[in-house]
């Protein structure tokens, strides 16, 4: 919570300001307190002589402070005085925490959205090899869960922590002003409450990262439930899906029981050694008022402050517990935050420079970084070099590593060894964004996102103008269907694109590096799941992407390559032939095999 905490202290004007407006609520709790004395002694007993009225002394100056010095001078009965100043107090109490509670809740709610724009800025960031270990579910949770749990804590809690602390301040004041023998003895039970409470605050943390956890879990549960649902409906598998998600949410719902336990425990506590603090006082109250050592009006004063007391210290008790709730959340996010990614622009790193020569991988092996060491490297020593304007042809049987290579392409990963250079500069020698600036890349997958078309579109150049997206879907053969959707351009696609066919979609991706205006193309298995029709228009609008460009294409199709200036023959991480189509076909090797299995197959 630290940490949470010198994020906010960004905001101190506010923060400051704040502080004295809670401590005058404290002061004001303080002030009722001490208007009992009065009350009782004066008010209640018209028979007593007409003096001053002092309410207490001030502390270090030994001065007294009385009622009349803050009433208006016309007014000099005790009734009025007093009604006046509880009328008042309470009106200032109020103004006073109003505003601090909505300073304070505005400092919690700023320093929670920084600190989430700051988590989720630092997860975009992190390489592939994050995301392969982390489940989209446990991550969503931890942005959205953790952090609101954090935000309870510096906005409402922090709020009442600042409230409670400076009512209990002044309180303990005013008991010590009436009689600090006194005061001492009935103290005497908070040793009591608070080294209870510190354990259990320890219990309540790892009680709370336990109760993350498997509220993290149950959002992985339901988020590939949602996912795959056209999977779960087709496999009949609704009754699989449910019985995890109700273990995962049985097994939630006994951590927050767990912790709801230690949670509530204090407070019982807390009012049963206040109740026997109680009846010792009455007892010695007793004694010293028959013997006129105290007066009833200062010993009702003494007695409301000391129950006034008790209210905050409970409430910080409880404070102080969902303050460790939050600090075991924050421990989770910290945790993403202080994760360094394994790709990144290095401190000297110079801006890529416009495509002009070749793309060249040097003798690269590579192997996952979630891999363990008894597997062998995905990529063993491949080298090749791509002259601008070429068109390179990666194929072979699934696992081979193609896809690997377009990944290492993008830089999403780093080589184990060896090195990929553009231009002759070592990939790591760039600037990370403008290097991917000179790629675009039509996956098999296409992903597209819950926004208009257009929008789509211009995902990778944000300013590009109207014309420009037309003309792009245009080249990429879309703006015919786009034509007639039902607003055109502006119309919503839903998430991952589901209002559109899937050769629409694979279109709409094609305009997407069209209008990035990357000079290097990768093509990733960018047709293996059309149909034919949508194959022949997205083969169509390829054709027209490929022209003027470099172009990396993986491919199952054999047909789909014949064009290509070099064909990269893969066979387990390595290079196994290398050629033209012609070429290749006439040696009579892997290539001819992998096509005569294309070409060839027997009826089924």
């Amino acid at each position: 919570m630290k940490r949470v905490i010198r994020l906010g202290l960004h905001y101190w004007p506010t923060l400051l300001l704040a502080t004295v407006l809670m401590a005058i609520v404290g002061i004001s709790q303080a002030a009722m307190a001490l208007l009992i004395k009065p009350l009782i002694d004066r008010v209640l007993n018209p028979s007593t002589a007409e003096v001053r009225v002092e309410l207490t002394r001030l502390p270090f100056f030994d001065q007294p402070l009385y009622l009349d010095s803050f009433v208006p001078a016309q007014i000099h009965n005790v009734w009025t005085m007093v009604a006046f100043t509880i009328l008042a107090v309470f009106a200032l109490r109020g103004v006073c925490d109003y505003l601090g509670n909505f300073l304070i809740n505005h400092v919690g709610f700023s320093t929670v959205t920084d600190l989430r724009q700051r988590v989720f800025d630092h997860v975009l960031r992190q390489d592939a090899g994050f995301f392969e270990s982390t489940s989209t579910g446990r991550l969503m949770s931890s942005i959205m869960s953790d952090i609101e749990k954090i935000q309870t804590a510096v906005s409402h809690m922090l709020a009442d922590w600042l409230r409670q602390s400076f009512s209990a301040l002044g309180l303990l004041w005013v008991l010590l002003q009436h009689d600090w023998k006194l005061a001492v003895i009935a103290l005497t039970v908070v040793p009591f409450v608070l080294v209870p409470t510190a354990r259990l605050g320890r219990k309540i943390r790892r009680s709370t990262r336990s109760a993350q956890d498997d509220a993290a879990q149950l959002t992985h549960v339901l988020q590939e439930a949602i996912s795959g649902h056209a999977v779960v409906r087709a496999f009949g598998a609704e009754s699989i899906e449910s019985a995890k998600f109700h273990e995962a949410a049985d097994k939630l719902r006994r951590s927050n029981l767990r912790y709801v336990a230690q949670q509530a425990l204090p407070s019982p506590i807390i009012e049963f050694l206040g109740a026997c603090t109680i009846v010792g006082l009455l007892a010695y109250a007793r004694i010293q008022i028959k013997a006129g050592g105290l007066t009833a009006g200062e010993f009702t004063s003494f007695v409301i402050a000391l129950l006034m007391l008790y209210e905050p210290v409970k409430r910080l008790t409880g404070i102080y517990n969902i303050f460790q709730q939050a600090a075991g959340s924050a421990e989770r996010v910290f945790t993403y935050l202080d994760r360094q990614p394994l790709i990144a622009t290095a401190p000297n790193a110079a801006t890529t420079p416009p495509f002009r020569q070749a793309l060249a991988f040097e003798n690269v092996r590579f192997r996952y970084p979630t891999t363990s060491g008894e597997h062998p490297d995905v990529l063993n020593g491949i080298s090749f070099r791509v002259e601008r304007g070429q068109i390179l042809a990666l194929v072979g049987s699934s696992g081979a590593g193609k896809t690997t290579i377009a990944s290492l392409l993008l830089r999403f990963y780093d080589p184990t060894s060896g090195r990929i250079t553009l231009d002759g500069s070592d990939y790591r020698d760039l600037e990370l964004a403008s290097l991917r600036s000179q790629i675009a890349i039509v996956a098999q997958d296409t992903f597209l996102f819950d926004d208009t078309v257009a929008n789509n579109i211009r995902y990778g150049r944000p300013k590009a103008t109207d014309a420009e997206v037309i003309a792009a879907a245009k080249s990429a053969l879309a703006a015919e269907f786009i034509d007639r959707l039902p607003e055109g351009y502006q119309t919503r696609i839903g998430e991952r694109g589901f209002k559109l066919s899937g050769g629409q979609r694979q279109r709409l991706s094609i305009a997407r590096a069209i209008l990035s205006q990357s000079p290097i193309l990768i093509l990733d298995e960018a047709t293996s799941h059309l149909d034919t029709e949508s194959e022949t228009l997205v083969q169509r609008a390829l054709s027209q992407l490929m022209e003027d460009h470099t172009v990396v294409v993986i491919a199952h199709r054999l047909s789909t390559i014949r064009r290509a200036d070099k064909i990269l023959v893969l066979d387990k991480g390595a290079v196994a032939e290398s050629g033209t189509h012609d070429e290749l076909i006439a040696r009579n090797g892997l290539y001819t095999r992998l096509h005569e299995l294309q070409f060839e197959q027997p009826s089924v």
